[in-house]
């Protein structure tokens, strides 16, 4: 099937509204990802589980307060300005939208850590950094709005240092394929400007770039499937549709809503870690 492959001046746009959209209507979260229930009897609620993924994150990163930390794709700051906190590493954060930049420093002020975590308004095809400048790279729920996902890596593996490590997610067609994908799939790749990746090739991606596998895993049932169900018992808790008109912050009926992907179990997500060699 044939992708619509999303352009960064397009996702940082989408991504600027948004967030301002979430800070006029009192709907802004500085999670802006999926969350993480450990088990199928988990109780935790959807901001615990988001707060979870990221410390599942820190915890396959192996960082401390010596290290540095690239967070590729930052979003608000959420999940950056956690690790910073709860380690003590130093944190640099990127992403295309302007607002989210915005947003995070400001944040990383509140909470006083604007010391140890910067937010940087880049494009991961083309990072500004010099080459092995960082410890670990982050990618939580990024890679997949970006148009080229080889070159991404090839960043990746360029700014890591030898031996550093990068953790990411990632979202996929999950087998077995069905005749006609869930709808809802669609939707979410339509308005939110994504693309899903093929699992098949994920290994030989990452050594495409010099990267070299530590683990990959399928958390959909941990993750996409647990939040769907949650938002379903919540009855319709965040249902606001996201993709916006261009000239305001009016949305149109036929906008993804996380509902859509309630049951869609051929939405998969993937955690992966990879290693610099």
């Amino acid at each position: 099937m044939t992708q619509t492959l999303p352009q960064p001046q397009d996702v940082g746009a989408l991504y600027d509204k948004l967030t301002l959209s979430a800070m006029r209507d009192g709907s802004f979260n500085t999670n802006v990802h999926i969350g993480y229930w450990d088990s199928p009897d988990s109780t935790a609620t959807i901001d615990e589980a988001m707060d979870r993924l990221t410390d599942v994150f820190i915890e396959k990163l192996g960082v401390d307060a010596s290290s540095h930390v690239l967070d590729l794709g930052c979003g608000v700051g959420g999940p950056g300005l956690r690790l910073a906190g709860r380690t003590g590493a130093r944190v640099t954060g990127v992403s295309i939208s302007a607002e989210q930049v915005k947003t995070a420093n400001k944040l990383a002020a509140e909470t006083g850590l604007s010391a140890r975590a910067v937010f940087e308004h880049a494009d991961a095809l083309n990072l500004p950094f010099q080459d092995s400048s960082f410890d670990a790279v982050m990618a939580l729920e990024s890679i997949c709005h970006m148009p080229d996902r080889d070159q991404v890596f090839r960043e990746i593996f360029r700014v890591l240092k030898p031996g550093g490590r990068v953790v990411l997610t990632d979202i996929f067609d999950r087998y077995p394929r069905k005749e006609v994908r869930s709808p809802g799939i669609d939707k979410f790749c339509r308005d939110l400007m994504c693309t899903t990746a093929d699992i098949d090739d994920y290994v030989p991606m990452l050594h495409r770039a010099g990267l070299r596998l530590h683990s990959i895993d399928d958390i959909t049932e941990q993750s996409t499937l647990r939040l769907a169900d949650e938002i379903e018992k919540l009855g319709g808790f965040e249902e606001r549709p996201v993709a916006m008109d261009e000239g305001n912050f009016e949305f149109s009926e036929d906008a993804f809503k996380p509902g859509d992907l309630s049951g869609a179990d051929d939405f998969g997500c993937l955690l992966a870690v990879a290693v610099r060699p």
